[in-house]
């Protein structure tokens, strides 16, 4: 294990990967190894383990299963495809067949809500599912197919982009091209030229990135480094997924500007591992470009640099997307956010300056030097100039990416996604924000929040990337309790209102959609999501209940058919009372014995 491997902590997980791909699980003579090696105490270990769903102390199976639990999959019929895999399996979701061969487990989204329901065998994909498709699969696997050999090839699903002088992404690039830029500037040049283009995180914050690159630049330092966070988690969003499989060069490229500027030497790819399948061909890239000398020593510059990328697969953890809980991961933690005492422009990686840039930012940084900033400023509006792709799915006839410019009103893109009476859109996934949507009887117009006219901007309706669409025959509520039991799960633990606020909010929507609410539940509602959203350290918490706030601001029909009518209804159990003839039972048999 250790000829490949150095004892660092930054190459953990990787020997975590190789120990469970090879033996289906972590036993407890392997973390006892791993544990010395690595100069560490078991325990320890044992918690990083723990910590990323795809770890298992136990064998999880030749075949093991990762069914998508999204909303989006739930409406695309989940829970037939989950009953599928137990009858044809012969055991249940969470356990594995006597013989070892299959194991069936649940997890979030898998980056494939245009292609639901969906799920990962050995982290190869497995897209549309139906019953009969799920039977097939199992049988072949139970004649020796390997998964490799029967998965799908996920669709791309590019359903529209603008015209070809205004496209950023989706459109023929030539390998290395925009490199060239390097060699007649300096990495302040470059910073400058970012800066004006206004290129900002695509992510959803929205950060200034030329603001960012250059914070880093300017930390004195000895070593800086430069990451790409490919770990998008955030249900219903497959946008860098997309680019990924279309243009993987782009965000390459993009890692290799940004070096440059902050004068990092080492930088790395932090891929989700539902994302696995693609990492082949990523490695396969980095040779190529490493062959090229773009990658390595020497790079041609104005002022020629060293530079080398790897790719580093996380292992399960949607916190991880936070930039400092991603930096835990990478130096072999426990993926738990970070304070922000620091900046990980000003003490990052392994305590060093580090820039952290979603995918869709970098890929774009190739495309700003490629059209000129006088160009990219053209498109677009002027707070957020050039495109932003969107992952649409839900209950629309065109699920998939659309490339459309900052500014698209958004009535003309709803229907430009064949929305089907849609009631609420969610923009930028469960932690983003609900938006209600109803015709204009006078106009036919879709009016959002009650206005019309309303755009996909920085100025207006900024959207990180997710856009679910749910009808008139969707529950509100039981959309709301998906999102809560997601963050329920994916909370690190670590900030007590969080791990407990979340899952005492979780219990309330159950109340309400149980019908037992009660006024004074949504005032509680309202109160505790704020204590969550002020005193957790990192976005999980502090967003987790955005859109459940919103809702209850902006369907009022459906929380007033919540509440009971009954105003004396009372739902709290009283312990005491449950258990009193129990104690009194107790009390005599101690009596007796004494």
């Amino acid at each position: 294990m250790f000829k490949t491997h150095k004892p660092d902590r930054k190459h953990l997980m990787e020997v975590l990967w190789d120990i469970q791909k090879n033996k289906r699980c972590i036993e407890s003579e392997e973390i006892v190894k791993v544990a010395q090696a690595f100069d560490m105490s078991r325990i320890e270990l044992e918690g990083i383990i723990s910590f990323y769903h795809f770890y298992h102390f136990d064998d999880a199976g030749k075949y093991t299963v990762y069914l998508d639990t999204s909303i989006i999959a739930e409406h695309g019929g989940r829970q037939e495809i989950r009953q599928a895999f137990e009858e044809a399996t012969g055991t249940t979701f969470g356990s594995v067949t006597p013989d070892l061969t299959f194991g069936l487990f649940d997890t979030p989204c898998i980056g494939l809500s245009d292609q639901e329901p969906a799920c990962l065998i050995n982290f190869r994909p497995f897209t549309s599912l139906t019953p009969q498709k799920v039977f097939n699969i199992v049988t072949q696997l139970k004649a020796g197919k390997r998964p490799s050999e029967i998965c799908d090839v996920p669709k791309t699903n590019i359903r529209y982009t603008p015209p070809a002088d205004r496209t950023v992404f989706f459109k023929p690039y030539e390998k290395f091209s925009a490199l060239a830029a390097l060699r007649d500037r300096t990495p302040d040049e470059i910073i400058d030229t970012v800066e004006q283009s206004k290129l900002a995180g695509y992510g959803g914050a929205f950060f200034p990135t030329g603001k960012k690159w250059r914070f880093c630049r300017q930390t004195p330092a000895e070593k800086r480094y430069v990451i790409a966070n490919a770990d998008e988690g955030e249900p219903g969003t497959f946008k860098d997924r997309v680019l990924l499989q279309t243009h993987p060069e782009l965000l390459i490229e993009g890692l290799i500007f940004a070096a440059y500027a902050v004068g990092a030497s080492e930088g790395a790819i932090y891929l989700r591992a539902e994302y696995m399948y693609l990492k082949e061909e990523l490695d396969r890239l980095l040779v190529e470009y490493r062959r090229k000398g773009f990658l390595g020593k020497n790079i041609p510059a104005k002022t020629p640099f060293e530079f080398d990328l790897y790719v580093h697969l996380g292992a399960g953890a949607y916190v991880c997307g936070e930039e400092t809980a991603l930096i835990h991961s990478m130096e072999g933690r426990r993926g738990e956010p970070g304070t922000k005492e620091y900046f990980p422009v000003q003490k990052g990686f392994l305590g060093q300056p580090t820039v952290v840039n979603n995918v869709e930012t970098l890929s774009a940084v190739p495309r700003v030097f490629e059209a000129g900033v006088e160009n990219w400023l053209k498109v677009g509006t002027a707070k957020t100039p050039g495109t932003k792709i969107i992952s649409v799915s839900g209950d629309c006839t065109n699920p998939g990416i659309y490339e459309i410019e900052w500014g698209t009103d958004f009535n003309d893109f709803l229907r430009m996604t064949g929305a089907r009476d849609p009631k609420m859109v969610q923009l930028s996934g469960p932690s983003g924000v609900c938006v209600a949507v109803a015709v204009d009887p006078k106009t036919g117009l879709y009016l959002v929040d009650g206005q019309d006219r309303r755009a996909l901007s920085g100025e207006d309706l900024a959207c990180g990337g997710s856009f679910m669409i749910f009808d008139e025959t969707r529950n509100i509520l039981k959309v709301l309790k998906s999102y809560s039991d997601f963050f329920v799960a994916e909370s690190c633990g670590l900030c007590v209102p969080c791990r407990t606020g979340n899952f005492l909010l979780n219990k309330k929507l159950q109340k309400l959609i149980n019908g037992h609410g009660e006024k004074k539940d949504l005032h509680e509602i309202t109160e505790w999501s704020e204590i969550i959203k002020t005193t957790s350290r990192c976005g999980l918490g502090q967003f987790s209940n955005n859109s459940l706030l919103l809702a209850i601001d902006k369907f009022p029909d459906v929380i007033d058919r919540a509440l009971a009518d009954n105003t004396d209804f009372n739902p709290a159990f009283n312990i005491e009372t449950a258990t009193a003839e129990y104690d009194r039972i107790v009390e005599e048999i101690n009596a007796n014995y004494d």
